[in-house]
């Protein structure tokens, strides 16, 4: 028998099974591709949008993903209520509900937050399980629509996975590295939201015979479509309100790159700089903390040459540094180039830390510090300053575990100190403690030491060295706005209600330190 002409392929093709029916329906298959990716965006997006409003968390996170996770097998359940005659239309629909939800999930997240407040955890997971629960039906209900169109099984079954996983794969590289940097969240969202909507309409024309109500279907891909247009134009307008509405102050920089959201805000004579919405600083008071945690240390070494500062990329701790006429060598390793650029480019930023950043004795390199410390050879340095982000989550954790300190000590010249910044031992003293545990677990000496810091509290500190007796210095560099002798000797003392409390180290395969931190500082959010 002759095969069937290419030219009119039937919509009811009845190949028998074994033969590659998928061929003929293209659009199923991008179909499933798009789903994967969409599906899989709207979770990272949820996830980042999370830990951008709420801070990082690791228990967030999870109950994100579970939770998205839950939906989708409950979607999976429901799909099966689908008629077998209304497949294709119930299909359409549902990527037209997923694009809209979806495409309009960050900016309406957004938008809660800053004007709302505090429905904003309820609000958060209600999408992500209405969302997770419509992309769960699309997967068995594509499945149902190919193996209707005589697909054999086993073509029917890796078909559809190798999408599935393909678009997945495609999405977890292009969003942190192409999406987030270039159109931020409520942007990012949008756009996926389209190719749901779009995806929609293709197959609406495409298998227009088939779909008795092709012109209702159509119309409402339309609508869908003009409303996501309309979000994508005002979506920067919207999370720019949004972001004013949150910090309070004027926003003067805001910026997403591959490893975080820089935002800068200015009232007044102060500007403050956040990370992901976490405060990392404030002009009025950044003296306090960048003193305290670069002069205990370097004022005892008087044979100081050269000093390593890892993080700190907006070069105020190098500022601290360089009041040290006797320092030859400072090199800064920053993990996002974003971050030292702005402080090193921009004239009003560059001046509060004095230009450091642009000092012929500073060598900036762009690096993951863990990685860096791994390969650098050369003499030991003097002093190492570890300015790093509290440990939220495990990616930051692990630079506070004992196999960094350890590594971080094999770079120390004889006689040398390490520095941290430790988080509160007041907010969190199971996790100040921890990193001192976990430095004495390397095989350090430590001394612990705290300071006032307004804009965060009390904050804590901690110097570490291969020999024991340190003894705070008795001079310091002039200028200098808070410290002096006797402020110094004050921040090494503990009153009884700040005593250590036992703790276990923080080690890689346990990173007890950020539970301890999420745990501790859980107990102070209200």
């Amino acid at each position: 028998m002759l095969p069937q002409s290419r030219s009119t392929p039937d919509l009811h093709d009845s190949a028998t099974p074994g033969t590659d029916a998928g061929r003929h329906h293209p659009g199923l298959i991008v179909a499933v591709f798009v789903v994967a990716s969409c599906g899989l965006a709207y979770e990272l997006i949820a996830g980042a949008l999370a830990s951008y409003l709420l801070g990082e968390s690791v228990l967030r996170f999870s109950t994100i993903i579970g939770t998205y996770l839950f939906a989708m097998g409950v979607g999976s359940h429901l799909s099966k209520y689908v008629d077998e005659k209304a497949l294709l239309a119930r299909f359409i629909d549902i990527e037209l509900m997923v694009g809209l939800l979806g495409g309009l999930s960050a900016c309406a997240l957004f938008l809660v937050y800053a004007w709302a407040g505090s429905p904003f955890r309820v609000s958060l997971y209600a999408l992500v399980l209405l969302i997770g629960v419509l992309v769960g039906m699309e997967i068995p209900l594509v499945m149902r629509l190919l193996h209707q169109r005589k697909q054999a099984f086993e073509a029917l079954v890796s078909r559809v996975l190798t999408f599935d996983y393909l678009g997945a794969l495609a999405v977890s590289l292009l969003f942190p590295l192409v999406f987030a940097p270039l159109l931020g969240l409520a942007r990012t969202a949008v756009v996926f939201g389209l190719l749901n909507a779009g995806i929609g309409l293709w197959l609406t024309h495409r298998y227009r015979a088939e779909l008795p109500q092709a012109r209702a279907l159509k119309l409402r891909g339309l609508l869908v479509l003009a409303v996501l247009l309309a979000a994508l134009a005002w979506a920067q307008k919207l999370t720019d309100a949004a972001e004013a509405g949150l910090y309070g102050d004027s926003v003067v920089h805001r910026e997403s790159t591959p490893f975080q959201r820089i935002v800068l805000t200015r009232w007044q004579d102060d500007t403050r700089l956040y990370l992901n919405g976490n405060l990392q600083f404030s002009t009025r008071d950044e003296h306090r903390y960048h003193e305290a945690l670069v002069h205990p240390a370097l004022a005892a070494l008087p044979q100081a040459r050269r000093v390593l500062v890892l993080g700190g990329g907006d070069g105020l701790a190098v500022r601290e540094v360089l009041k040290y006429p006797q320092i030859e060598q400072v090199t800064l390793i920053e993990l996002d180039p974003a971050m030292t650029r702005l402080f090193r480019d921009t004239d009003a930023l560059a001046a509060l830390n004095a230009h450091a950043l642009r000092d012929p004795r500073v060598t900036t390199v762009n690096a993951d510090a863990a990685q860096w410390l791994e390969t650098a050879a050369g003499p030991g340095w003097d002093l190492i300053i570890a300015d790093f982000p509290d440990p939220s989550h495990y990616a930051l954790g692990k630079l506070y575990a004992v196999p960094m300190y350890r590594l971080m000590a094999r770079h120390l010249a004889p006689g040398g100190l390490i520095v941290v910044q430790s988080t509160s031992p007041w907010y969190a003293p199971r996790a100040y403690w921890c990193v001192d545990a976990t430095l004495r677990e390397a095989g350090l000496h430590t001394a612990p030491y705290h300071a006032s810091v307004p804009s965060f509290g009390d904050w804590g500190f901690l110097i570490a060295g291969r020999e024991a007796g340190y003894r705070p210095p008795s001079a310091l560099p002039a200028g200098l706005r808070h410290l002096d002798a006797r402020t110094l000797a004050q921040m090494f003392d503990f009153p009884p209600d700040m005593r250590a409390p036992a703790v276990e180290p923080n080690r890689l395969n346990t990173q007890m330190l950020v539970h301890y931190f999420e745990e501790d500082w859980s107990r102070q959010m209200r």
